[in-house]
């Protein structure tokens, strides 16, 4: 079974980067944070999915880099993914424990969608298999997006989450992020050098 991992990254997370933080670094960091914490994810092949061009130097040689619009929908994004299950990750979580990631694949064995909640609406992580199913039409942003899936999909069951976690939607959220956890290496040396 082959696993995509794919990381987003839209322009549009770099407007939490907090006041005296160049947005493009801050977003560079974010982004190669959650990548790396994907690359080294057992069984899974990671993938950059972004709207940011330039970010080639951030992921490990013969990573596949999918370029595509700011505003372009997650089931368009998820047509493009090649495989039989695939997650893709909001780059706003640098510092997402990787546990949560294998819950969502572990969960696609009783739901055809698995959902990581972001703790003020929306959604950090979504796994489906491949091709997403017909009846799903996500929007990681939706603030009721567990909801919006359940009244798509045909039947009960179908639409699983896993635990929640945090984004880094606003510069008010950084302060979420926790120093006592590993990784989020780029993101912790950008904001302690501001």
């Amino acid at each position: 079974m082959t696993r995509i991992a794919a990381v987003l990254v839209r322009q549009a997370m770099a407007q939490a980067a907090p006041a005296g933080t160049d947005p493009r670094a801050f977003l560079e960091a974010i982004a190669e944070d959650t990548y790396e914490m994907v690359a080294d994810l057992e069984l899974v092949t990671p993938v950059l999915v972004t709207s940011v061009p330039g970010l080639d130097d951030l992921v490990w040689p013969g990573t596949e880099i999918i370029a595509i619009a700011e505003d372009e929908p997650l089931k368009s994004v998820m047509g493009r993914l090649k495989g039989d299950q695939a997650v893709v990750i909001n780059a706003d979580a640098p510092d997402l424990p990787p546990l949560l990631v294998g819950k969502l694949f572990r969960e696609l064995g009783r739901a055809q969608i698995t959902v990581c909640p972001s703790e003020y609406g929306g959604a950090v992580a979504l796994a489906c298999g491949l091709p997403m199913p017909a009846w799903a039409d996500p929007d990681l942003n939706d603030p009721d997006i567990v909801a919006t899936l359940r009244a798509q999909a045909p039947g009960h069951r179908m639409v699983a989450t896993g635990p929640g976690w945090h984004r880094l939607r606003t510069t008010e959220d950084v302060a979420r992020l926790d120093h006592g956890l590993e990784g989020w290496e780029n993101t912790r040396a950008l904001l302690t050098t501001h």
